[in-house]
This record gives C-alpha cells, structure tokens and sequence, in this order.
C-alpha cells in the first residue's frame, strides 16, 4: 500500500471518529430541539392568574434603531392597566428622543401608560447601557412592584407584558424572560444567516429555571426580587446587564422562568460587516461573563467544522480520485438532516408565537433548514476572535472587558482615548 493510499485511510478514519460524535450530538441537539418545542407547546395552553401589579418599564436608548418609532407604538399599545415606562439616556440631545415624542404625539389610545424621561450621563467605568439602567431605577414610581426591561430594538405585541409579570404572582420564580428573534426586513443572506445564529441561543431556553438566562431586551422581575438579590450592585463594573442580573439570581438560587409568549421579534436587516461584529460581540461578552458556556460553543463548534467541512472536502477528493465515497457521504446527510430538522422544528413552533409573514415565509424556512452549518462556522470565527481579544464596540462606544466585574471605556463615538 502507497504511503498516499495510508494517509487517506487515515484521514477517512479520523473522519469517522468525528463523525460518530457529531451525529451523537446532534442526536442530543434534537432531542433539547424537542424539549424546547414541548415546553413552548405547553406554555402556550396555560393559563396564569391574573397578576397585573404597578409595573415601570425600562428601555434604555442610543441611537436610531430600524423602525424605532413601530418598537415605540408597540410599548405605548401594552395591553395592560397601569405602568409607567422610563426612557433613559445619556445626553439631552439623543436623537432617539425625538422618535420617541413623535410617537407619543401619534398615539392613538384614550388612556397611554405614564412616561418619563431621564439622562444619565456617560458611563465611566461600565457599559453605558448597565450605567443608564443603575441610573434609571431610582427613578422608578414607589408605588411600582415589578421592574420590566425592554430593548428598543424589540417590537413586543400587545399582550407582552401581562405575559411577562403574570408567572411572577409565584413568589418563589425570580425573573421571567422572553427573548429575541430577528426578522429580516428585506432579506439577504447576511440577514437571514443573522437570524438562523441568534435562533440556536433561544433554543437553550426551556423548563429548567435554574439553568435559564435572563435576556435583558425582555426581562421581568419583582422589585423586591430586584433588591434582595442586590442586581444593581451585580451590574457595577460590568457590560451586559443580563448576564450579570442572570448571575446574581443564581447566586440566590432562584429560578428564572422562560416565557415563550414573550418571544419578541426585532425587525432589522444587517450588512456582512455588521453581522460579523455583532456575532463576535456577542461570544466576547459570553467569554468575558460565562467562560463554560464559551468554551462549549468553541469546542462544539471546531468538531461540527471539523466534521462536516473537512467531510465535505475529502468526499469532493475521493470522487475526483474515483475511489468510495459513498459512506462519508451517508454520514454527512445524517449530520445535516439532525441540524436541519432541529431548526425547521423550532421556526415551526416560534411561527406559531410571532405572527408575521416574514417568520411563516418559505425564504425564512429555506434558511433556517439550510444555513445552519454556515451559523455553526460563525460561531467557531467568534470563538476565536474572543479568544484572543476582549474589546468590543458596542453603539459608538469602545471597551475591554478586563474581568466580569471590569469594564474600561477605551474611547467613544467621535471621541479621542478617555
């Protein structure tokens, strides 16, 4: 036998080692697929007692989102009797202000929910959004018995926050959360593979309360909750507002209940270069707050690349070199169809939660069936760009995130070094 012949029997080995692990991977991300499926089916029929308490809502602003002013009407439309909403920034002359006063000036409802408008300020020694909320929540009404968190690029529906605050008459749940679900406006691949990405984070969301996530672009939470955990003081230092009150609620062993209701869609389109710096973002902050889970998307990831990529290249050899390739290829199908079924399952079940079009559309299925291996490539590019870098940029404003409880402000938008 050749030396050639050996070393492709090796490599074909190699392969097959691989492959077993991520079908049995993948066998396991279908069955959490099916978890997440049946929770959300359950979730759905029940009903909660009404618990509808004086709630202040918080959305933080920066910048002008893709459609603002709709994400605004949306929050001002609330199906629910009395809150009051705070909008926080941290300059008087944030342009998102005036969206906001065109939308309050357009509202259509007899009676809309009270509003404030507070300025916090620039952020010296942590994320400028953590700075906004730590800022805002003293001004909250003292009459206000749950605290909710939006971000203003979510376009809830009218029932959102009844759905939200109504788990919350158990005084044993610590928070609840929703979370995002990006819908492309005018397509494109870029969007699209944005969509397919965030999709696989929503997924790990289920029943288990003590290994959920707060997400902090839809978050509940009782005030007195909010206080005895001590979340502001968890926020100090730090840049992600929701890791950090995830943290200090599982520090004080209290559950956090996923409400599927409450799946909230941001309506946007990304460009390349966005969705490459969003992504990384995301698995720097993951790094910097939740190591484990960084290092599992990392290793997960490298054999799912290593596995299907390296697959695909050494079956395209083989057929070039007339030997078998029928077997490497089998196994490949299998990968794919685990990862494809998985995805179609889940846009399914969250269809049936987000009414749009868009969500229900065959370009939206063709996606989420055929570029999650592409998703599952971007996030090994993001784990290793959080590998060996901790800056971010995050809405004009530069950091390092040195340690979970340690951000530098490195400059901001048109801004020299501070």
């Amino acid at each position: 036998m050749s030396s050639h012949a050996s070393f492709m029997n090796i490599l074909l080995f190699v392969f097959y080692f691989f492959a077993a692990i991520s079908i049995w991977l993948g066998l396991l991300s279908l069955r959490g697929g099916v978890r997440f499926i049946r929770y959300l089916q359950a979730e759905l029929t029940k009903e909660y007692p009404e618990f509808t308490p004086f709630v202040t809502v918080f959305m933080p602003l920066r910048g002008i989102d893709e459609g603002l002013r709709e994400n605004i009407n949306a929050i001002f439309a609330q199906d629910y009797p009395t809150f009051e909403i705070v909008f926080v920034v941290d300059r008087a002359d944030e342009p998102a202000l005036a969206v906001v006063e065109a939308a309050r000036r357009s509202f259509a409802g007899v009676v809309g929910p009270v509003m404030q408008f507070v300025i916090a300020g620039p952020a010296v020694d942590q994320g400028q959004k953590v700075h906004n909320l730590i800022f805002a929540i003293d001004h909250a009404h003292p009459q206000s018995e749950v605290f909710a968190f939006i971000d203003s690029d979510a376009r809830p529906k009218s029932q959102w926050l009844r759905s939200l605050v109504a788990p919350l008459k158990d005084e044993s749940i610590g928070a609840t959360t929703g979370y995002r679900w990006f819908v492309p406006v005018r397509g494109g691949i870029a969007s699209q593979l944005q969509s397919v990405w965030n999709a696989a984070i929503a997924s790990a969301l289920g029943a288990n309360g003590q290994k959920n996530f707060c997400w902090g672009g839809s978050t509940a939470i009782r005030r007195t909750t909010f206080e005895s955990c001590k979340v502001s003081e968890h926020w100090r230092g730090t840049v992600s507002d929701d890791f950090a009150m995830t943290r200090a609620l599982h520090q004080a062993v209290v559950p956090i209940k996923f409400v599927p209701q409450c799946l909230t869609p941001s309506f946007e389109d990304c460009t390349w270069p966005r969705l490459f710096e969003f992504t990384t973002r995301q698995l720097k902050i993951t790094r910097a707050y939740a190591a484990h889970l960084w290092k599992s998307v990392f290793i997960g990831s490298a054999i799912f690349v290593l596995t299907f990529f390296g697959g695909m290249t050494m079956v395209i050899v083989r057929a070039a070199m007339h030997s078998s390739f029928a077997t490497p290829l089998f196994l490949l199908l299998i990968i794919f169809a685990l990862g494809a079924m998985k995805s179609h399952l889940r846009l399914r079940a969250v269809a049936a939660i987000i009414n749009d079009e868009r969500v229900h559309s065959f370009t939206s299925t063709v996606a989420h069936i055929t570029l999650w291996p592409l998703a599952s490539a971007l996030y090994l590019y993001n784990g290793v760009a959080a590998a060996v870098s901790r800056r971010i940029i995050w809405r004009g404003i530069t950091y390092q995130l040195k340690s979970p409880d340690e951000t530098v402000i490195i400059r901001r938008e048109n801004e020299e070094h501070v």
